[in-house]
């Protein structure tokens, strides 16, 4: 049997996440510190609050009327965006039920054609 052999990579390197910025400090990336807000996906209070939406909605689609039993198929969406505002971000009258095709496609149009209205 052969030896395998490593291929070579097609790139070098890697973007770095962090810069050096003068004076020896280290700036992050500085689309990381805007977007600090996804971590709230990940803590107790966001997944309590997206439960209590899907039982709210009886875990019914609100934009298609779809009912589906498997909730990793739904989606607690914000029906305004939040931008980072925590206050916004964990009000439970600005959330509603969205199956996934919904959410990716329709409710995903639509917030870029107001995008592009701005």
């Amino acid at each position: 049997m052969g030896r395998l052999r490593m291929l070579k990579p097609e790139r070098a390197v890697l973007r770095p996440t962090r810069a050096a910025v003068g004076g020896g400090r280290v700036e992050v990336d500085r689309v990381r510190n805007r977007q600090a807000w996804r971590r709230w996906y990940s803590t107790a209070r966001w997944k309590a609050l997206r439960w209590k939406t899907l039982l709210r909605d009886a875990f019914t689609c609100q934009m298609c009327g779809r009912v589906e039993p498997e909730t990793s198929k739904l989606v607690a969406d914000h029906k305004r965006r939040h931008g980072g505002d925590e206050a916004a971000f964990f009000d439970a009258a600005n959330l509603w039920t969205l199956c996934k095709p919904c959410h990716d496609g329709a409710k995903q149009r639509e917030e870029r054609r107001a995008e592009a209205c701005r």
